[in-house]
């Protein structure tokens, strides 16, 4: 179907088969009915099955929605880009694009326009020539020339007017007035150096921004890279990021929202086993450590580790044993270290 301005017109309730008084459930009823029977799957390399798909889940997309059926019934089928022309001032109470033209936008389903001519007939030629980037020929007499002059502004499509480009690719901020959009603020960064202790419990920190000095709060369980947007806060009203930077820690080593970190024990405490406290981020603990221990051996402290950034919980400590072997024995120590290791029947570990 056609509108009265050429452009194309897609009656939605006759696409559903439903009346304009048609209810929710209704439309609904209608377009799994419809969709089932022209579904591709059901009609595979079928074209036109296809193409009535598409149709019947648009009619359904804006049928089923209560503010877009509005907008629907009341501007037809155009509805989204004159609803965004009337909202940046072309339309509705917001003045006409056309200026002396009397250009308006009507309801009732489809797009209405109306033309009306100025006292200067080549005013009305050219309107045309910028609307529809046509040459108007003047009739005999009329004292202008056919064709387009040099260096005249190339035409604006129907398009170029409902998004609001102007000529030149600047923005139309009203009716009769073209002016570039205002430049957003622009945003800046600073970098914060916290502890691993900090990044644990979470922090403060003064940073300095084009004179500027802001105090930002970051959370437990920030990482390096973490990165903490405050929202005009920065020089000029722009967003300030802060990035974070964790700093070395010489006990732990983090990954991710889990620490590791090596526990010395004797050997007597490795061989005899022995209960031994133990430094995490949160405070100490008593790790119990079984007879025989080898080195290397890796114990898990679930709960000890980080907090998990914005959320709930924390991660894991991972300790790992490392025996400390006794140094310049005596001679009476060697001895009994020789008695011992008669005693022990250790098999060849190689």
């Amino acid at each position: 179907m056609a509108s009265p301005t050429g452009l194309d017109y897609k009656d939605y309730y006759a696409v559903l088969g439903v009346p304009k008084t048609a209810t929710p459930a209704e439309i609904k009823r209608a377009f799994r009915k419809l969709a089932r029977q022209h579904h591709p799957d059901a009609k595979p390399g079928d074209t036109e099955a296809e193409r009535r798909f598409k149709e019947v889940n648009e009619a359904n997309e804006v049928l089923s929605d209560p503010a877009k059926r509005k907008q629907y019934d009341e501007l037809g089928t155009n509805w989204e880009a004159i609803s965004r022309a009337r909202q940046e001032g072309y339309a509705g109470g917001g003045g006409s694009p056309f200026g002396g033209f009397g250009t308006g936008f009507g309801g009732g389903g489809n797009v209405r326009y109306e033309f009306r001519t100025s006292d200067d007939p080549g005013e009305f030629s050219e309107f045309f020539r910028v609307f529809f980037g046509a040459d108007m020929t003047e009739p005999s007499g009329a004292g202008r020339a056919s064709g387009r002059a040099s260096g005249a502004r190339p035409a604006m499509g129907f398009e170029d007017i409902l998004s609001g480009t102007g000529i030149d690719g600047r923005t139309a901020g009203s009716a009769g007035s073209m002016r570039p959009p205002p430049a957003a603020p622009p945003t800046h960064e600073a970098r914060a150096e916290i502890t691993l202790a900090e990044a644990y419990h979470g922090t403060t920190r003064l940073v300095e921004v084009e004179g500027k000095r802001l105090e930002i709060k970051i959370p437990p369980g920030a990482d390096t890279g973490t990165r903490i947007k405050l929202s005009k806060r920065g020089p000029g009203g722009g967003d300030l990021i802060v990035v974070v930077h964790v700093l070395p820690d010489a006990r732990f080593t983090r990954r991710g929202a889990d620490l590791e970190r090596e526990l010395p024990l004797t050997l007597q405490e490795a061989l005899l086993g022995a209960e031994v406290r133990i430094e995490t981020l949160k405070g100490q603990v008593l790790l119990t450590i079984p007879a025989g221990t080898q080195p290397g051996r890796t114990f898990r402290l679930s709960g000890q580790g980080m907090p998990r950034f914005k959320t709930s919980g924390h991660g894991d400590l991972y300790v790992k044993a490392r025996v400390i072997l006794p140094t310049d024995l005596s001679d009476e120590a060697k001895t009994a270290a020789r008695t011992f290791f008669d005693l022990v029947k250790q098999p060849d570990p190689r």
